[in-house]
């Protein structure tokens, strides 16, 4: 290692281990109440810094003047226009759900999914400890999607799909930046997540939405806020023909109330990822993730 990865490696630990002191809930819950307040003078100017400060593109919101909207967290979970995010033409593409960077994609060995190097974490863990519901996925695929501030945060469908359970995990809230990631281990399996379930023409799918400091408050279309309240203890919801959702390709399925990662996962070992869909690259909601 050179001198100057092992700074880096150095500094992204000097970031990191305090985390593991901060009272995450509770930073959570003061930001929740700031994101939310209607005090005109205290919104407008957290929106007109944060795009200053995240060079946040309002071209293409459906709502260009961000004074018009009625909180911080409305401004955050904006709707595009809607051509902003065409979708990839083809029957045997899955499409990319997010806007972000791409963390890590790959195969899923039996049951291990490569978070960084030197860090793996189970698919187990991650879906709450079920083993036959991640039994699944063993050798199947996974994409580790990251959604920064300036990002668009509403989440979509990569391919059409059934319900079957939505799962509720607790956990931590630590930072799921590049620079966490690279230092806690088994980072979004420890963190406070939703899991969503689905039957596609690709077989099964989970869309995991991982929860990180700084509200940490997801929502889905078919519920509304799942997360606060912030439970003790695993929760699932079960869906069948008597209280059917389905979603098309492309539809919103969810949203982050603030930023964080969607993991995906992938029954189907078929899928050929896109050559543009590699770590660290740029993705936009929409365009292909992998083709069968």
């Amino acid at each position: 290692m050179s001198n100057t990865q092992k700074h880096s490696a150095f500094t992204d630990y000097l970031f990191a281990l305090p985390q593991y002191l901060l009272p995450h809930h509770a930073i959570s819950r003061l930001v929740l109440w700031v994101t939310r307040c209607r005090t005109r003078w205290l919104k407008n100017g957290l929106m007109r810094w944060f795009i200053r400060r995240f060079n946040v593109n309002m071209a293409e919101a459906a709502q260009g003047d961000y004074r018009q909207f009625e909180s911080f967290n409305a401004f955050f979970t904006r709707e595009l226009k809607p051509d902003a995010r065409p979708l990839a033409p083809g029957d045997n593409l899955a499409l990319c759900p997010v806007d972000g960077a791409v963390s890590q994609v790959g195969n899923i060995r039996e049951d291990s999914i490569f978070q960084a190097k030197g860090h793996d974490y189970s698919a187990t863990a991650l879906l709450g400890g079920d083993r036959e519901l991640a039994r699944q996925f063993a050798n199947g695929q996974f994409a580790t999607l990251y959604l920064s501030p300036r990002d668009y945060h509403r989440i979509h469908m990569p391919v059409a799909g059934s319900l079957k359970q939505m799962i509720y995990v607790p956990g931590r809230l630590f930072s799921v930046n590049p620079k966490t990631v690279r230092c806690i281990p088994g980072l979004f399996a420890r963190n406070e997540r939703v899991v969503a379930l689905f039957d596609t023409e690709l077989g099964p799918m989970a869309l995991v939405l991982v929860g990180a400091i700084n509200v940490a408050c997801i929502e889905t279309v078919w519920h509304g806020v799942v997360t606060p309240p912030h439970r003790a203890s695993v929760q699932r919801w079960h869906y069948s023909e008597q209280t059917p959702v389905h979603l098309d390709k492309g539809e919103e399925m969810g949203r982050f109330n603030m930023g964080s990662t969607v993991v995906c996962l992938f029954a189907n070992d078929k899928l050929a990822f896109d050559t543009a869909v590699t770590a660290g690259a740029a993705i936009q909601m929409g365009q292909a993730l992998a083709t069968v």
